[in-house]
């Protein structure tokens, strides 16, 4: 009887670590249209920085059209470039730090992270 549960235990153990440590390939964002289109590339720009602030994103201007986001969490690090104009947008991976990227495939929890701003920001760009 223990013997059967010390192998259940292990099983889920492996199991478990196997979960944790999933990759996947780099979820970018490719020229995704706003909700309605934006009065300026200004205001698409304050707008984006906003969506991002909201989730944690520290997001600067990096020239006209063009933000470099930055997401730290713990010790992990996800820097991404996002690039728009008054329609559309992309969201593309830059950099990280221990997200076991390795050229196409990184920690799935860096894909939610990118799903989730884009969810943000098509949600404030609904408001224009």
């Amino acid at each position: 009887m223990y013997r059967n549960v010390a192998r259940i235990f292990f099983v889920l153990l492996v199991a478990g670590g196997l979960a944790a440590c999933r990759t996947a390939p780099v979820y970018n964002v490719e020229n995704a249209l706003f909700t309605k289109e934006a009065p300026s590339v200004q205001a698409a720009g304050d707008m984006i920085k906003a969506a991002g602030a909201s989730l944690g994103w520290q997001m600067a201007d990096d020239g006209p059209g063009h933000i470099v986001g930055r997401l730290p969490i713990r010790t992990h690090l996800a820097v991404i470039d996002i690039t728009f104009d008054t329609t559309r947008y992309s969201i593309m991976y830059k950099d990280s730090n221990n997200l076991k990227y390795d050229g196409t495939q990184i920690h799935s929890n860096y894909n939610g992270w990118i799903q989730n701003l884009q969810n943000a920001i098509t949600a404030r760009s609904s408001v224009y």
